[in-house]
């Protein structure tokens, strides 16, 4: 264990919604942050969840407390995370990422990637609501063979998606299981961009986005939102399944993919990483 703790840290959260409402209430209770600052597309948000808190006040943009910031935490959506991400890896200020399907393009990764390392900034980027990324991370020292992706949601979860709007399917017209979407990870995180982030995360932890299959099935009769992990490789095969409880305030997110980040957030602050 290596313990680094860094007091008086500054935090700005970009995204007031379910997890960034969660962060910003588990970071206010962090003996480590000493300043938080909120920023959201509808500011009067971000206004409601910094009234909750000791140690928030509301911004107006990402590069307002740069200067003054230790880590700044996207939990917007892709387009938020493209357009911050420059920014705060030029200034070689940290970031973790929950939109991880921003990264899906491939020149726009490597040069992040590429000013970070120049800069000093680090990237972080949580697990998501998927367990088996561990095993995937280690497995991918050497050859893996097949990495695949299934992803079960309910009707809620899918709603007002384009993708399924121009197929002309209502999700809440379909009465038995039915396989969605089935392809490469690429194109699975353009279509469903708040649904399956987690499908960029084991791209960018296996095989990419274009050998990483994808599969999105809609069960109307589902409970969860669940996600089958299958790898297979030169280490040998796992299959890991996780079931997610949605969260109450927005069923297109797991409550694990909160608990997540907040705990992603603890390491980074605390300087405690376990099972690296």
């Amino acid at each position: 264990m290596v313990r680094l703790v860094q007091y008086n840290m500054r935090i700005t959260i970009i995204g007031c919604g379910s997890i960034g409402s969660k962060l910003a209430k588990a970071a206010d209770e962090m003996v480590e942050v000493k300043r938080i600052y909120l920023m959201d597309v509808d500011k009067g948000l971000a206004e409601k969840v910094a009234a909750t808190l000791n140690k928030a006040i509301v911004i107006d943009s990402v590069e307002e407390e740069l200067y003054h910031c230790d880590l700044v935490v996207e939990s917007a959506s892709q387009a938020a995370a493209k357009e911050i991400l420059p920014k705060v890896v030029a200034r070689g200020v940290d970031i973790m990422i929950m939109s991880v399907g921003s990264l899906v393009d491939d020149d726009f990764r490597k040069a992040i990637f590429e000013k970070a390392k120049i800069s000093e900034s680090r990237v972080y980027i949580p697990t998501g609501a998927l367990c088996g990324t561990d095993g995937l991370r280690a497995a991918s020292n050497d050859e893996l063979d097949e990495v695949e992706l299934t992803t079960i949601k309910g009707p809620k979860s899918l709603e007002g998606i384009p993708y399924l709007l121009e197929k002309g399917i209502t999700v809440d017209d379909v009465k038995e299981k039915t396989v969605i979407y089935s392809g490469p990870a690429r194109e699975a995180v353009k279509i469903f961009p708040k649904n399956v982030n987690v499908a960029a995360t084991v791209s960018l932890l296996g095989i990419g986005f274009d050998m990483t299959k994808v599969t999105v099935v809609l069960d109307p009769d589902t409970k969860s939102n669940s996600h089958e992990l299958r790898v297979k490789g030169k280490f040998g095969e796992m299959v890991c399944h996780t079931y997610n409880v949605p969260e109450a305030d927005n069923p297109k997110t797991s409550h694990l993919a909160s608990l997540s980040a907040i705990s992603a957030l603890k390491r980074i602050v605390r300087g405690e990483w376990f099972g690296i």
